[in-house]
């Protein structure tokens, strides 16, 4: 079959390599299309240490069964599907309380590390145990079936924060997880959705999915323009989507007494706190790590349109063309969000 593969860092090539065998538990799945995500982009130059080549990336998929295992039997060959990107154990202590994201176990799909190595989906096909298996609603389509496991972390982390109805809630980072967790508060009651970010294109797609109000950090102090929003309270609820200094202190500081602040991000390991400003006005952090469950729910907002993906697909390109993508993402092409790589066809 064909695959696309970080043969070494920066070099991706596609290639033909064997077919994945499938476990008795397992099931053979005819990828339709994938998507790059950021952390795929940031793997290519070894910064993150967790695509070590070889490698075949890929973890946003969606397909349909093209063999079983002998143990199967929910599942035939021909049911249109998505699949968890992690690959969690089921018998471990916080998979049996309902935290498979946290499984002592787990393993990513398309991820290469010190500890494990597990292929991905941009290739024809991808084996994985039926355990981490979802159907498609019938009028999802495959592209958009496979944006479910980065709605899947929005809505893990709206549903980790404590939101009352007609609150404020502030997004830090308008970008692929910033914008699809402002739709996903949107449906969660609050009142003012406030999206805050530095480049103005992201912002007017923003605001074109709902944020009410929109901030950019270079034309005036944050913190200050959502006080005067709020009648001098501060955010009930912010949400921290990149990941570094600049942004969680933007956070903590935009958010009001007792408020939460939910972070997402992770580009930099070690981040400073404004370790005062969160004791003094009792705010509470919480740290929010992929999803545990949540993709029947993500599969219905997406099929019914309570959360929308197309805005966020730039493209759909055969897998032949993936390392060109690549590069354009790495390189930060403007206005390019999502970009679905599709096997079906190749030769």
């Amino acid at each position: 079959m064909k695959a696309l593969v970080l043969q070494e860092y920066n070099e991706l090539e596609l290639q033909d390599v064997p077919q994945p065998e499938i476990a008795p538990d397992g099931v053979l799945i005819k990828v339709k299309a994938c998507g790059i995500c950021g952390s795929d982009v940031h793997g290519l130059d070894g910064s993150t240490g967790r695509r070590q080549p070889p490698i075949v990336m890929g973890h946003e998929a969606s397909g349909v069964i093209a063999e079983v295992g002998h143990d199967v039997h929910r599942w035939q060959v021909g049911d249109r599907v998505t699949f968890d990107s992690t690959v969690y154990c089921g018998e471990c202590h916080f998979c049996r309380r309902g935290k498979v994201n946290l499984c002592d176990n787990r393993r990513v799909l398309g991820v290469s590390c010190d500890d494990y190595r597990m292929d991905g989906a941009f290739a024809e096909y991808v084996a994985i145990p039926q355990r981490i298996l979802y159907r498609l609603p019938d009028a999802l389509t495959f592209e958009h079936a496979a944006m479910v496991e980065p709605v899947s972390v929005a809505l893990h982390a709206v549903w980790r924060t404590p939101i009352r109805l007609n609150d404020t809630a502030v997004v830090m980072g308008a970008g692929m997880i910033g914008l699809l967790v402002l739709q996903v508060l949107r449906t969660s009651g609050c009142g003012t959705v406030v999206a805050v970010d530095i480049d103005q294109g992201k912002l007017d797609l923003a605001k074109e999915l709902g944020a009410d109000l929109t901030l950019n950090p270079n034309e005036g102090d944050v913190s200050e323009a959502i006080k005067q929003e709020t009648g001098g309270r501060g955010a009930d609820v912010a949400f921290e989507v990149v990941g570094t200094t600049t942004t969680l202190v933007s956070a903590v500081k935009s958010t009001g007494k007792g408020g939460t602040v939910t972070v997402i991000g992770n580009v930099s390991p070690e981040v400073a706190i404004p370790l005062q400003d969160v004791v003094a006005r009792q705010i509470s952090l919480r740290g929010s790590y992929a999803s545990a469950g949540e993709y029947p729910t993500c599969l219905e907002m997406i099929a019914g349109g309570a959360v929308e993906v197309n805005p966020l697909i730039s493209a759909v390109a055969p897998l032949s063309e993936g390392a060109s993508w690549f590069d354009r993402l790495y390189k930060k092409e403007p206005g390019l969000m999502k970009v679905m790589l599709a096997p079906e066809g190749e030769e």
